[in-house]
């Protein structure tokens, strides 16, 4: 082996060793945050007010978990974030479930039926994406008032459906633009209409993409605190919400580990579905890149 080509050998492991000190770095940093609130979840109060939450707990306890799921004053009666954790999975699975089939079934529209003006609507759906959420509360909420679903979980499921509905489209549409026009020819050819089309070609192949919108709804939906704390009752209320309420109580004493716990609480289903389909979620944009 020459002495230059030690030489760039060497170079090149310093510049990885160099760029992995600084990933290393800044993950430490980003997960920060998670870890202070883990060790401090399974803290006492008492360890809490001596200071240092950065330290492992001297003593674990899963008390603050079980008051915040079960026992937490949050409204009227002590029943912690459990009901509120229900009313989020009844608002968010309909949601995702509905916003990502109108999706499909947009972007199979616009893409392999194409109509005069098609494009017009889907600019127009593209410009409803960069919508900023306080410019609807209003007409929003005169609309759920019209229709008798405000304050309720149906309201705010067809608040997400309209409002993430632009996103779908996008991913669907681009994700089917550039699948074989001839497929769907062939298809038309053998007597197969709209609805055969696009269940039996197009959806059993868009599992990629259908895995990237689920994920990107349901972290918004589950994430979202505006939208909960304009339209929904306390009946109805989502996790956020009910998170907030709960930290920003102003009676009786701040019980820090059991906010800690609601919050590892109200993060953890985002974080079990970035952990299950973090992967697929990023095949699925690497191949919606590459077809479209």
């Amino acid at each position: 082996m020459s002495r230059s080509t030690q030489s760039s050998f060497g170079t090149g492991k310093l510049l990885r060793a160099a760029l992995y000190a600084v990933l290393i770095l800044f993950a430490v940093y980003y997960l920060l945050p998670l870890f202070v609130m883990l060790v401090n979840s399974v803290k006492t109060l008492d360890e809490i007010r001596g200071g240092n939450m950065m330290s492992f707990p001297e003593m674990f306890t899963f008390e603050p978990w079980l008051t915040a799921w079960s026992q937490a004053q949050i409204g009227v009666e002590p029943t912690g974030l459990k009901p509120y954790f229900i009313n989020s999975i009844m608002m968010v699975v309909p949601a995702v479930a509905i916003s990502t089939g109108l999706g499909a079934l947009n972007g199979y529209v616009l893409t392999k039926w194409r109509f005069p003006g098609d494009k017009i609507i889907f600019g127009l759906m593209l410009f409803a994406c960069f919508i900023p959420f306080q410019i609807v509360l209003i007409p929003m909420a005169r609309v759920l008032g019209m229709i008798g679903l405000a304050g309720t979980t149906g309201g705010l499921v067809l608040v997400h459906v309209v409002y993430g509905l632009g996103f779908t489209t996008l991913f669907f549409r681009n994700y089917y633009a550039a699948f074989p026009d001839e497929l769907i020819k062939a298809a038309k050819m053998d007597g197969a209409g709209f609805w055969r089309t696009f269940t039996r070609i197009l959806l059993p192949s868009s599992g990629p993409i259908i895995v990237v919108t689920v994920i990107w709804q349901f972290t918004n939906i589950w994430n979202d605190f505006l939208f909960g704390a304009s339209f929904a009752d306390f009946d109805s209320m989502p996790m956020t919400v009910a998170l907030n309420n709960l930290v920003s109580s102003s009676t009786g004493v701040k019980e820090y580990n059991v906010h800690f716990a609601g919050a590892v609480l109200a993060a953890l289903p985002t974080l079990i579905v970035y952990i299950v389909s973090g992967r697929y979620f990023v095949r699925g944009l690497m191949a919606g890149a590459v077809k479209g």
